[in-house]
């Protein structure tokens, strides 16, 4: 991604969030955002894209095995969870004394 214009999302950590696209797509199963990764447009969410990792025997690990952990996906293919709503919605943002916040545009709620 070029550096001239950094990119602003609408998806932070600890958002309850659904998967619209990909193997893991549920649209009616909230999750959330462990982590955001602005410069590689990536998120990373609990319990989706679960890859499993071989691990040799070491001295803290002295069996080895296959280790699952969560990767990341692309953030287009999340989307915010309306909990008033109970559906995924999409986000605008207004400002109000200066700050700006995150409203929901099914339910007109703000999001914190």
């Amino acid at each position: 991604m070029s550096n001239r214009f950094k990119a602003k999302f609408n998806i932070r950590k600890g958002d309850t969030i659904v998967v619209i696209a990909g193997e893991d797509r549920d649209l009616k199963k909230p999750r959330q955002v462990l982590e955001v990764f602005p410069d590689k447009e990536r998120v990373l969410v609990e319990g989706v894209n679960i890859m499993t990792k071989h691990t040799k025997p070491s001295a803290q690990n002295t069996k080895g095995g296959l280790v699952k952990k969560d990767a990341s996906i692309h953030i287009s293919n999340v989307m915010l969870w309306d909990a008033k709503s109970g559906e995924a919605t999409k986000i605008k943002r207004d400002r109000v004394n200066g700050k700006l916040i995150r409203i929901s545009k099914k339910s007109g709620e703000v999001i914190k």
